[in-house]
């Protein structure tokens, strides 16, 4: 595959920008060099700053993004940090995905902080996603651990198995090592995207505390 030059790299990320309705990509500024590309400018919510991120990570070519975007709230859904504490422990109590029995919340100048213990790491996600989403935050820090109850043995195999079973990914370039609760996985792929897609296969086995992700992206 060829490598993209800049100049196609930055016109790319910006169309897919364009393209998106999740966000307002008209104050958005992108610029690319040797792969890395950085966000700037401002957007509304922190939803769409995060929004913008992921865009920029799945558009081909791209190894990495500096996301510098500002988070500009409308005055008008300004909240005072209770207001935000509030609305961030009511959004986690109303997700069917997150048991909110064990987390607390912290807000400091609209930046919100997670913390607590989940069994699985889509839970974990998922309570980042939801409060994410709400208006008045301008940031979220996620220190919610996961420390699952069930332990596997086969935790390579399962998270190999299920790299197989990927169509879009070349499993074969990328190796599994699997010490305890921790995975380390290694090789190469095509992109940004298959790079995520083999972490969150291996978040998805049981057992699974940790990935250290250490796969390139060769373009």
């Amino acid at each position: 595959m060829a490598t993209k030059n800049d100049k196609d790299l930055q016109r790319d990320v910006m169309e897919d920008l364009r393209w998106d309705p999740s966000i307002d990509a008209s104050k958005i500024g992108v610029a690319a060099s040797d792969g890395v590309v950085t966000l700037t400018g401002a957007v509304p919510s922190y939803f769409q700053k995060q929004s913008a991120e992921r865009i920029a990570k799945r558009v081909a070519g791209v190894r990495a993004v500096a996301n510098d975007i500002d988070v500009q709230l409308p005055s008008v859904v300004e909240k005072t940090d209770a207001g935000v504490a509030t609305s961030a422990l009511n959004a986690l109590k109303w997700s069917s995905s997150v048991p909110d029995e064990n987390l607390q919340v912290s807000v400091s100048k609209g930046w919100v902080t997670l913390e607590g213990s989940v069994e699985w790491n889509y839970q974990r996600e998922a309570a980042e996603k939801v409060v994410e989403e709400l208006i008045a935050v301008k940031g979220v820090t996620n220190r919610i651990s996961v420390s699952p109850h069930i332990k596997s043995r086969e935790v390579k195999h399962e998270i190999k198995a299920a790299l197989h079973r990927y169509a879009e990914l070349e499993s074969r370039n990328i190796e599994v090592e699997a010490t305890d609760s921790t995975v380390t996985l290694r090789g190469s792929v095509r992109s940004w995207a298959e790079r995520k897609e083999a972490e969150n296969a291996a978040w998805m086995a049981p057992g699974v505390t940790q990935v250290k992700n250490e796969i390139v992206v060769s373009v």
